[in-house]
């Protein structure tokens, strides 16, 4: 088992990778930060957002106040040295292609000691730029969190920064926005299908609005055309055709 560092020490960790990770988004990416006010600085609540590279992480969680924790997949924890420094900073491994009840026990119980939890419903990042479908997990967990949940969205990640590839160096641009948090009862309100339907709705919609505020900012050359310029494809049931 993974040996992580005092809470107190944790802490200043945490802060510092966070400064750290501002000052280079800041000038490496000339991030725009949006409505992180919207963001409560206490009480449990998940952070939902749509994932485009390994920049959202420090991206999402860097944006706001509060020391985040987050939900990642278990093969980044391989790597031991790698495993320790985002295990200090509040990362819970995931195995995500089968069922783990160890972790949503884990992210259930951080989430019964008030913190906050960044998650990326879409399971994976996108290998094409463009938001792909969220997973039913997410309802899942918050079904049994009953906690507000925060829509984010990132965008420009992909284009910096694309899986299997390599950082871009110049040109790049960054955003990230939060919209206002949906308490438990609203979200489920017309049951869990439309929970994910407006959960899935409004991260896309932010990630477009971010799309054509680079584009804007750019001139059109960032981020560049393609498939992320489709709103998400869903397949989620109406209710009443499906249960929740």
């Amino acid at each position: 088992m993974a040996i992580f560092l005092p809470a107190m020490l944790q802490g200043l960790l945490y802060t510092f990778c966070r400064g750290f990770c501002r000052i280079l988004f800041r000038v490496w990416g000339r991030v725009e930060v949006i409505d992180a006010g919207n963001v409560p600085e206490t009480g449990s609540l998940l952070i939902a957002s749509n994932h485009q590279s390994y920049l959202d992480p420090p991206l999402v969680g860097g944006g706001v106040r509060r020391h985040m924790h987050f939900v990642a997949r278990s093969g980044l924890f391989k790597y031991k040295p790698f495993a320790w420094l985002i295990g200090s900073l509040n990362s819970i491994p995931l195995r995500e292609n089968e069922g783990d009840a160890a972790a949503i026990r884990e992210v259930l119980r951080r989430l019964g000691d008030g913190h906050g939890v960044v998650i990326f419903p879409e399971g994976a990042r996108t290998t094409d730029g463009a938001m792909h479908e969220f997973k039913r997990g997410v309802i899942v967990l918050v079904k049994k969190a009953r906690c507000p949940v925060v829509p984010a969205a990132v965008e420009g990640c992909w284009d910096a920064y694309p899986p299997g590839g390599k950082p871009r160096l110049f040109g790049v641009r960054l955003a990230v926005k939060y919209g206002k948090p949906i308490p438990y009862d609203e979200l489920f309100a017309d049951g869990a299908n439309s929970a994910l339907a407006r959960l899935q709705r409004e991260v896309d919609t932010m990630r477009l609005e971010l799309r054509s505020r680079l584009r804007a900012k750019t001139h059109g050359r960032w981020p560049v055309a393609g498939p992320g310029d489709r709103p998400v494809q869903t397949t989620v049931p109406n209710e009443s055709t499906a249960s929740a």
